[in-house]
């Protein structure tokens, strides 16, 4: 969940663009960030995150595929989803699989930021 006392974040986008800046972001406030460009790569590493930031509409599998695979594995990682859509079916589809927070693109520096932190909340290390 941390590495070198920093929290770890794994972002699954497939934007190269997105991953990139917001792990620049992420990174510039001492997180530690992997980059996953699909979900398959995320579930095929499976790797030990304390957040997970991932975009809702991905080709092979999408967010809610993704987060009922993790679910099923017993992970309960905390999980920001971004999406452009506006559609409430999405908040309330991610509401029952556990995603907390919803972000509608476009997305500020400040408000990531502060949904990541917030995920880190119940958690006691660094």
């Amino acid at each position: 969940m941390t590495s070198g006392g920093r929290w770890v974040v794994a972002i699954v986008d497939d934007d190269p663009a997105v991953r990139d800046s917001t792990r620049f972001l992420l990174e510039s406030q001492d997180f530690a960030v992997q980059t996953y460009q699909s979900g398959a790569d995320f579930l095929k590493e499976e790797p030990d995150s304390a957040c997970l930031i991932i975009d809702y509409h991905m080709p092979g599998l999408d967010a809610f595929e993704l987060v009922f695979e993790l679910r099923k594995r017993g992970s309960h990682v905390p999980i920001i989803l971004i999406t452009a859509s506006t559609d409430p079916v999405v908040k309330r589809r991610a509401a029952q699989v556990g995603i907390k927070r919803v972000l509608e693109k476009p997305v500020s520096s400040e408000v990531l930021l502060g949904a990541t932190r917030e995920s880190f909340d119940n958690d006691s290390s660094p």
